[in-house]
C-alpha cells in the first residue's frame, strides 16, 4: 500500500475517488460543501433525498459528479460533528477504506483528514488515518490453500492537509504511521500463527530475520544449555516438560550514544501453553498460541524502532518457551531457585508467565538499564477487571506511569493504572520459599505484578498486562492485535524527542480547534487510476 499526503482542491483531483464526509443530519463537511458548490448543488439535492443520513458507518459512492475530474466520490457519515472523538474518527475511516476496497476504487484522494476532531491537530489525524487503513486491510491468509483475493484492491491512497504549510508535519506523521502499522503487522503475524509453527526457535529465527534488514539491530540467541548456565531456573522450569527446546533472544538496537543507558523491552513468549501439569480446559485451549503476543509486540516495537532510526539505546529481551505437561514437567509444589537467588514455591504451573519473567528481569539488570518495561498475556483477571479495551499498567516509578498513560493517549493504545502496594505483596507468602507464583483469586493481575516486582528493585519498571488487549477471542473477526507496538512506539519516539514529547492536556480542557485555511490550489501532476 502507497501513502501519501499533499494539499489541494477536491474538484482538482484525477483520480479514481474522492472521499469527503457528511455530518448528521445531512449536512455537508467543509471539503463536501465545495464539491457541491461545483457540481450545482449535486450533493445536497442527493442528501435531501434521504439517500445518506450522516449517521456513522453509513457510505453512498457517487459516480460522474458534475465538473469533478475524479471518476467518483465517496460520502462518508461521520455522525454529529461536535461529537466526533478519536474512536469515532477512526471508525469512519476504517468503513472509507474498507468500501474502498470492496468497489474497485484502486487510488483515492481522502479528505477525511480535514475533519475537526476534539483536541486533535494535522499530525494526528494522518497518523491516525494511515494506522487505521493498514489495520482495516490486514488480513492472515498465509496458512490457507485457497486465496480470495480482491480484483481491484486499493493501492494508493492521499490524505489531503488544509494546507501547504502542514505538509512538514504531515509528512513526518506519515512516516511514524507507517513504521507502527509495519510493527503491528508483524506482530499480529507471529499472533496468528499455530503452535506447531511459531516455536521458541521459529521465534528466535524471525528475530534474526529482522535484525538483518536493519543496520543498527543486532540479535543474540542463548539455547537451553546456555540459559541453563546462566542460572535461569525458573524459566527452565516452564520449558521443562516439552520438547520444544528453549530459547532466550536478545536483541540490542544501539541508535543512541555509546555508552547511554538502553530501555529495555521484555516480552513474554510462551508460544503455546497448556497450562503444564495445571492443565487448562480444553474450550478456548487453541487461543493459548497468543500466549506469545508480548513477545510479538517487542519484535514489531523494534522493527518500528530501527525503521525511523530513532536516536536511543533498546533492547528487547524474549524468554521463549513452550508449556506442556510431561513426565519431565514441573509440578504443583517445586520450588525453584531463580537467577536473582531468591527461591519460588510453584503452586500453579498454569502461572508460568511470570516465572520466565521473573529470569528476563533479572538478566536485564546486566545492561544497566534507564527503563524496563516487560509485556505480557498474564492474567485472566485482567480481562476481567478492563476487558479488552485497556492494558492492565502497574510501576514502581511514578514519571513512567505518566509516560506510558500519556504515549496510550496520544497512539490510541490505551493502558490504565492500578495500584501496586505493599499489602497486596502478603498474598504471595510461602511457608517454604521466598514467595509462592500465585497469590489467590483476589487481585491477581496485581499480585501477578507484585511478584514481578520482587525482580525489578534495581532499575524503573513497568508491567503492561495484555491479556485482553493482545488478541480478540472467539468472534469472526478473531486474530491477534498487534498492541500494545502503537503505545510502546509512540513512548519511544517521545523519549528521543522526535515527534510531540510534551504532556498531552485532556480533551476537555483543550480549546477549539481554528478553521483550517481555505486550501491552495494544486500544483501537483494528476493522479491516474493503476489499471
Amino acid at each position: 500500500m502507497e501513502f501519501n499526503v499533499k494539499s489541494g482542491q477536491p474538484e482538482k483531483q484525477r483520480t479514481a475517488c474522492v472521499v469527503v464526509g457528511v455530518y448528521e443530519p445531512r449536512r455537508l463537511s467543509d471539503v463536501a460543501q465545495k464539491i457541491d458548490e461545483v457540481s450545482q448543488g449535486h450533493l445536497s439535492s442527493i442528501l435531501r433525498r434521504g439517500d445518506l443520513e450522516g449517521k456513522i458507518g453509513q457510505t453512498l459512492l457517487l459516480h460522474n459528479v458534475p465538473n469533478m475530474l475524479a471518476d467518483r466520490v465517496l460520502l462518508v457519515g461521520c455522525g454529529r460533528e461536535r461529537e466526533l472523538g478519536d474512536s469515532q474518527y477512526r471508525k469512519i475511516i476504517a468503513h472509507a477504506i474498507r468500501t474502498l476496497h470492496d468497489t474497485g476504487s484502486m487510488e483515492t484522494v481522502c479528505y477525511l483528514t480535514e475533519l475537526n476532531v476534539r483536541g486533535r491537530d494535522t499530525s494526528w489525524r494522518v497518523r491516525h488515518a494511515i494506522e487505521t487503513a493498514h489495520a482495516s486491510l490486514y488480513t492472515f491468509d498465509q496458512l490457507k490453500s485457497k486465496k480470495n483475493p480482491t480484483r481491484r484492491p486499493l493501492r494508493k491512497i492521499v490524505f489531503s492537509v488544509a494546507s501547504r504549510r502542514e505538509l512538514p508535519a504531515a509528512e513526518k506523521a506519515s512516516r511514524e504511521a507507517q513504521a507502527v502499522a509495519t510493527g503491528v503487522a508483524l506482530a499480529k503475524d507471529l499472533g496468528n500463527l499455530p503452535g506447531n509453527i511459531c516455536t521458541p526457535t521459529y521465534l528466535a529465527d524471525r528475530a534474526k530475520t529482522l535484525c538483518s534488514l536493519h543496520e543498527k539491530l543486532t540479535c543474540k540467541i542463548l539455547t537451553e544449555l546456555q540459559i541453563e548456565k546462566q542460572g535461569m531456573n525458573a524459566l527452565l522450569a516452564v520449558s521443562r516438560g516439552s520438547d520444544q527446546a528453549p530459547r532466550l533472544i536478545i536483541m540490542e538496537y544501539k541508535g543512541g550514544k555509546k555508552g547511554a543507558d538502553p530501555i529495555v523491552l521484555i516480552g513474554k513468549g510462551v508460544t503455546f501453553d497448556t497450562g503444564g501439569i495445571s492443565l487448562k480446559p480444553a474450550e478456548k485451549m487453541d487461543e493459548m498460541k497468543f500466549d506469545m503476543c508480548g513477545a510479538a509486540s517487542v519484535l514489531g516495537t523494534l522493527s518500528a524502532v530501527a525503521e525511523l532510526q530513532l536516536p536511543l539505546n533498546v533492547i528487547g529481551i524474549v524468554p521463549a518457551v513452550e508449556n506442556m505437561p510431561s513426565g519431565k514437567a514441573t509440578k504443583p509444589g517445586d520450588i525453584v531457585t531463580t537467577l536473582s537467588g531468591q527461591t519460588v514455591e510453584i503452586l500453579n504451573t498454569d502461572a508460568e508467565g511470570r516465572l520466565i519473567l521473573c529470569d528476563s528481569l533479572t538478566y536485564a539488570e546486566r545492561y544497566k538499564p534507564e527503563i524496563v518495561i516487560d509485556i505480557a498475556t498474564l492474567t485472566g483477571a485482567c480481562v476481567v477487571a478492563l476487558g479488552s479495551h485497556a492494558h492492565g499498567l502497574l510501576s514502581n516509578h511514578n514519571p513512567l506511569t505518566n509516560d506510558l498513560l500519556n504515549a496510550g493517549r496520544m497512539s490510541g493504545d490505551r493502558a490504565w493504572e492500578l495500584p501496586l502496594w505493599d499489602e497486596y505483596q502478603e498474598q504471595l507468602d510461602s511457608p517454604f520459599a521466598d514467595m509462592a507464583n500465585i497469590g489467590g483469586k483476589p487481585a491477581g493481575t496485581i499480585t501477578a505484578a507484585c511478584f514481578l516486582s520482587r525482580f525489578a528493585r534495581k532499575y524503573h519498571w513497568a508491567h503492561l498486562d495484555i491479556a485482553g488487549t493482545g488478541y480478540i477471542a472467539q468472534t469472526k473477526e478473531k486474530g491477534s492485535t498487534g498492541r500494545p507496538v502503537p503505545l510502546l512506539t509512540q513512548y519511544l519516539i517521545n523519549r528521543s524527542s522526535i515527534g510531540q514529547s510534551e504532556e498531552l492536556t485532556p480533551i476537555d480542557q483543550m480549546p477549539p480547534e481554528p478553521v483550517p485555511p481555505e486550501p491552495e490550489l494544486d500544483d501537483l501532476p494528476p493522479e491516474t487510476e493503476d489499471d
